[in-house]
């Protein structure tokens, strides 16, 4: 999924509150944004990152920034629904392009506002669903998507319907349901969720090839949709330790949509898996001064204490730690994920880590939350539980070395040893470079 930096106009959003309902129904915005609910809502050496003044992701800000203050000296609210809606749907595009909480937050905000002054437009609760899936809100997803009068938009629809039930566990459903929108044509947002399920089912051949073709489906235009699919290409070569195949397709992305802070993070993080830590270092800091959020400040804090300068990883991970906990604090559900692992392995506080653990679960139960209840568990000591805890997540049949490796450790320390013995090398087997630095995703 989410996290702050340019702030800007977002954070002096005009307030939208106090008009009549209208009716207009601006068709032209939800062509946009249903392309959102589809897409990114992701070689040896270095190549420093690219900062001129027409980078690719420098270029796109731009672009929306001077669209979001042309747009916010416009009237907005009642009786200019065409307006409002473009000014929500942009603020979206900027949230989804950046990453940044504070951009999510102001998206939403905006949302819930023009809602509250145009009523229930389809196109307002198409854009609100996508933004409550991306911070886990999920009950708010379901409600936004009953709310919908329209069919305008049913392949979008579909297609998050079946992300919920992916996130809820529903694995036979999430399939069936990308299946279905495959079925009335071959939209890349359902080729790579669809390739996403046969990676992480064991399947990686038929993974790169829906990736192929899901990449055959993106237009010129979209060349930012074209490096996502190609980070995603290279991490399912990643995860099996295939750091030169993973860096081919990244360097593809890098070329396909220049200056893109999440390429090079992905970069950083395949180059401190092959023990150039000097050059992820420096990957990292660069990344982090465009995009400051709580993720990569603990992957450079985890990047340092996997070298062994815990000195230098403790003041990135003090900056997460409280980060995540000023999330949680707000109300905000989608850190809790962070939180559970952030306990279990770099603090080893169990308590904590089973505390936040369980919260994410009481969210949205699937073989992540149910391996990271598991593992804090394991931190605090209660290996039996833990045991059966993993046994749930092991069961959907998802083919991931480090879910297998937690789950050799659980076993060993549960007394199983000819079990843990047999998962530690089937963890070997998918990925023999498991033990190599990576970032939990």
């Amino acid at each position: 999924m989410v996290v702050g930096r340019r702030t800007g106009v977002n954070d002096r959003t005009q307030p939208l509150r106090g008009g009549a309902q209208v009716k207009t129904r601006p068709r032209a915005v939800i062509v946009l944004a249903v392309s959102l609910v589809c897409g990114v809502f992701p070689l040896t050496g270095w190549i420093q990152p690219e900062r001129a003044a027409g980078a690719d992701y420098d270029r796109e800000l731009t672009q929306l920034n001077t669209e979001i203050a042309r747009l916010a000296r416009a009237p907005l609210g009642a009786g200019t629904a065409v307006t409002t809606t473009r000014f929500v749907y942009t603020l979206y595009r900027r949230a989804a392009l950046t990453g940044s909480a504070s951009d999510v937050r102001a998206a939403k905000r905006a949302v819930d506002d023009a809602i509250a002054d145009l009523g229930p437009l389809d196109d307002l609760y198409l854009i609100k669903a996508n933004l409550d899936f991306r911070i886990h809100r999920l009950a708010d997803t379901k409600a936004d998507l009953e709310r919908l009068r329209s069919r305008a938009a049913s392949v979008q629809v579909e297609t998050l319907k079946a992300d919920v039930d992916l996130q809820e566990g529903r694995y036979d459903a999430a399939r069936k349901g990308y299946e279905n929108v495959l079925r009335n044509g071959r939209p890349w947002g359902g080729l790579v969720r669809l390739a996403d399920m046969e990676a992480r089912t064991g399947d990686p051949a038929a993974a790169d090839a829906l990736y192929a073709e899901a990449e055959d489906g993106v237009s010129a235009k979209e060349m930012r949709a074209y490096a996502w699919i190609e980070m995603q290409r290279g991490l399912l070569q990643l995860r099996r330790g295939r750091y030169d195949n993973a860096m081919a397709h990244y360097q593809t992305a890098r070329r396909a949509y220049s200056g893109y802070w999440l390429v090079d993070e992905h970069i950083a993080e395949v180059l401190g898996a092959q023990g150039k830590f000097d050059e992820a270092l420096a990957l990292y800091g660069q990344v982090i001064a465009r995009a400051p959020s709580p993720e990569l400040q603990q992957a450079l804090g985890d990047l340092y204490a996997f070298r062994g300068q815990r000195d230098r990883a403790r003041p990135w991970h003090d900056k997460a730690l409280a980060a995540y906990l000023e999330s949680a604090q707000r109300g905000e559900v989608h850190y809790y994920h962070h939180l559970a692992t952030f306990y279990s392995d770099v603090r080893e506080d169990g308590a904590a880590a089973v505390r936040w653990a369980r919260k994410d679960l009481d969210i949205r139960e699937n073989f992540a939350t149910q391996d990271a209840l598991a593992w804090a568990l394991y931190r605090n000591g209660q290996f039996a539980d833990a045991h059966d805890e993993m046994r749930k997540a092991l069961t959907c049949g998802v083919v991931d070395a480090h879910l297998v490796f937690h789950a050799a450790m659980i076993s060993l320390a549960a007394g199983r040893i000819d079990e843990g013995t047999r998962l530690l090398q089937r963890a070997a087997e998918i990925n023999p470079r498991y033990a190599a630095f990576h970032v939990h995703r």
